[in-house]
């Protein structure tokens, strides 16, 4: 391993990122060397880790190699492997602009939950193709403190339950993962979001993210409460024949999400890259023990 290794830190509405640009795949990021990473007292600090690869150098993504050159290696924050990141896949394609292998208007970008299509527009923002929701059958409730709440259970690629309650501070401090039951509903964890209305087809949602904590943003979780809040407002595109769009607040920005009757999924806004630099291999190696 080199010396040193590059590095990039970006966020989409406050949900950061160390980005760690690897095309060939040559840098083994073990769970422990993400987890030091993401530190934000002893590391560069993120709720997670985009690890860029070409599709072809990944085992992971080699069969989208066709569809998608990049891939997406995402890793939450405490180095675990996830699925799919909507705030990551947008500053994900900031980086590839920023680094010259993309230029505005349309791309694909592979990850664990399938290609994804990506449009950089003149104005900045950037909207993904967030593909369809899922709507597992079966009743979840979500518990903080002496309070439950009757919750939907959605799936972006990852899970989601989602609670509508009347006040965001009822969440309490997120910093753990908030009880969900019955306990088999997500053998794998759950990304836990609670939401309170703003106005017509405008909600505010506070998230737990697997693997992260409390997060400022998450850009699957705004989708999945998106299709949770059209669900129970009757606005099903599906069902209605037009499309469904819900301006979604988190605590980092603001996030536009549309549902089309075909089911697809968009979601717009802004992604940035904040700083470069290098990670020094022997930190690295240090803080791995």
């Amino acid at each position: 391993m080199s010396t040193r290794i590059a590095f990039l830190k970006g966020h989409g509405t406050e949900n950061d990122f160390v980005i760690v640009p690897d095309p060939e795949n040559a840098i083994e990021l073990s769970p422990a060397a993400v987890a030091a990473l993401c530190d934000r007292r002893a590391g560069i600090g993120g709720d997670g880790v985009l690890h860029v690869v070409r599709s072809a150098a990944h085992p992971d993504a080699r069969e989208m190699a066709a569809e998608a050159e990049w891939f997406m290696d995402y890793r939450n924050g405490d180095g675990s492997v996830a699925e799919m990141c909507g705030n990551g896949v947008r500053v994900f394609a900031r980086y590839l602009q920023h680094a010259g292998h993309v230029a505005e208007g349309d791309l694909t970008i592979a990850t664990r939950a399938g290609v994804k299509t990506v449009h950089i527009a003149k104005d900045g923002d950037i909207t993904v193709g967030m593909g369809r929701a899922r709507l597992p059958e079966g009743d979840v409730t979500v518990t903080v403190g002496e309070r439950s709440w009757p919750a939907r259970n959605v799936n972006m690629g990852n899970p989601h339950a989602v609670a509508f309650v009347a006040d965001l501070a009822h969440a309490g401090n997120l910093c753990t993962a908030p009880p969900v039951s019955p306990a088999g509903a997500y053998p794998d964890g759950v990304n836990v979001e609670f939401v309170v209305d703003r106005g017509p087809r405008h909600v505010a949602m506070r998230v737990h993210e697997r693997g992260s904590g409390e997060t400022r943003s998450c850009g699957t979780g705004a989708c999945a409460v998106a299709v949770a809040t059209a669900r129970r407002d009757g606005t099903d595109p599906a069902v209605t024949g037009t499309p469904a769009t819900y301006t979604v607040d988190v605590p980092g920005g603001r996030l536009v999400i549309t549902e089309r009757p075909d089911g697809e999924i968009e979601m717009t806004g802004p992604a940035v890259i904040v700083a470069e630099g290098e990670i020094d291999a022997e930190w690295l190696a240090h803080a791995l023990g």
